[in-house]
């Protein structure tokens, strides 16, 4: 079953999501952790409260000694925290180090099957596949989807793959059929799913009817 993951770092809207029993966990990165009030460590304990599951959280440093100092101090803020590193071919030997002390790892910014079949040979938890960007070059992100899941399935890898940058409803669609193993979803989008104009209709026409028995109890 594909695990849903919430794409914020707003907590009334984790809140809010983690109430109806689908969110799985929550992806952040310093853009959405700008957007939030009342200090970052404290946004992030927050949200490391909140969710059971993973909450993935971005390195800024650049440097690859930097980086790799900075996953150690992230790893260590919550026990399901997982240190989001974008890929790069300098921090490939971070990201062995890491994952040889066992630090759960979500490599983004991943935009080729290959980069993906890389990070899994290094035994990474999630590859981010950024699904958006790919679109707004151009380029077919289904396509480029089915082929890294393709490549997961013939080596059989142990690397979950976390689709990102997902936009619409109909991406998020495409990406389940694909058979993702993770989608990282804007609440927005969530709530499109969470509405339609047929069902809001149905239930209309239902209480008109009801309302036509002329009873207060349905077992009367």
């Amino acid at each position: 079953m594909m695990k849903i993951f919430l794409d914020t770092a707003n907590r009334e809207l984790i809140k809010k999501m983690l109430s109806t029993g689908i969110v799985d966990g929550v992806t952040t990165n310093p853009s959405l952790l700008s957007k939030e009030g009342g200090g970052i460590k404290k946004v992030l304990a927050d949200i490391c409260a909140l969710v059971a599951g993973p909450v993935s959280v971005e390195v800024v440093e650049k440097q690859p000694d930097a980086v790799l100092k900075q996953a150690r101090q992230i790893a260590a803020f919550a026990k399901n925290v997982v240190v989001k590193i974008p890929f790069a071919h300098e921090y490939l030997p971070v990201i062995k180090t890491l994952v040889a002390e066992g630090i759960p790892l979500n490599i983004t910014l991943v935009f080729t099957p290959l980069q993906a079949l890389l990070v899994a040979k290094l035994g990474v938890q999630y590859i981010s596949p950024f699904l958006g960007r790919w679109d707004d070059i151009g380029v077919d992100s289904y396509a480029l989807l089915e082929e890294t899941m393709t490549i997961k399935e013939l080596y059989d890898f142990d690397s979950q793959i976390l689709a990102a940058s997902i936009r619409s409803m109909a991406q998020w669609q495409k990406v389940a059929q694909t058979g993702a193993d993770v989608a990282t979803i804007p609440p927005a989008v969530l709530e499109q799913v969470f509405k339609h104009p047929l069902t809001a209709q149905g239930i209309k026409q239902f209480d008109e009817d009801w309302q036509k028995l002329g009873v207060q109890n349905f077992f009367q």
